[in-house]
């Protein structure tokens, strides 16, 4: 029985006059993996940030397990707690060490036992090659280490859902691998929902269930992973695979 986790109905968003995002219509079910393909500037990043009240929108609705989402700050802070979101700038505080960047949000914002996070975040550590690194402060880690901290610090929360933004985009080539691996794996092993934003074609065709594509604020196609990379339904579409090199 598949179960749904997340569904938009009929989104709008505008900065100002200007529309950004035009009837956008799509749901997520548990276990999932959707990813968000489309040229820069198609409402891809922006749609993604809809989704955990980072950005407003205008009209239409989201629903979280079928209840639908009252757009407040306050609402939205709870829900922040279950959609976590990892940055392509990681966002990590940089006067804080590694550990105390993983500790903060489950011990002050979910009222979590201080001892109980920590050995998690231990094991999480471990699990994306970072032991030994809670001492650590941000300044003193490569790009790809940050955002492995990134990852692990959503990922204490116990979300339901994980929205990942670019995450590899300003990352050296040899740390991008890193990162997709440990993407691939809350797939595979942990069965974790997800929402991608990627330029990564590769791995984009192995990760994706669904395949969402975007361009100008539009959903132009939302097609099964293996069918879009395989035999997009639109013209745009194939275009797009074959200026990715795909």
């Amino acid at each position: 029985m598949t179960e749904e986790v997340l569904r938009v109905e009929h989104l709008n968003k505008f900065y100002g006059k200007h529309q950004t995002l035009f009837d956008i219509n799509f749901s997520l079910n548990k276990g999932e993996v959707l990813t968000l393909l489309g040229p820069s500037g198609s409402g891809k990043s922006t749609l993604l940030r809809t989704l955990n009240g980072l950005e407003e929108y205008e009209d239409g609705a989201i629903y979280f397990h079928g209840k639908k989402i009252n757009p407040s700050p306050k609402e939205w802070q709870l829900l922040r707690q279950k959609i976590g979101m990892v940055f392509q700038s990681y966002d990590l505080f940089p006067n804080l060490t590694v550990m105390e960047n993983i500790l903060l949000a489950p011990v002050k914002v979910q009222k979590r036992d201080e001892d109980e996070v920590k050995e998690e975040a231990v094991k999480l550590l471990k699990q994306v090659g970072l032991s030994g690194y809670g001492d650590a402060y941000p300044r003193e880690l490569s790009g790809g280490q940050k955002q492995r901290v990134a990852i692990v610090r959503a990922l204490v929360m116990h979300p339901e859902v994980m929205l990942f933004d670019e995450i590899t985009a300003s990352l050296d080539p040899e740390m991008v691998r890193g990162v997709l691996d440990i993407m691939q794996r809350l797939s595979d092993d942990e069965h974790m929902t997800m929402i991608i934003v990627t330029h990564e074609m590769n791995f984009a065709a192995r990760i994706a269930d669904k395949v969402l594509f975007l361009e100008d604020g539009k959903i132009l196609e939302d097609t099964p992973g293996k069918e879009f990379f395989a035999k997009p339904k639109t013209k745009r579409a194939q275009e797009f695979l074959e200026s990715m090199d795909f």
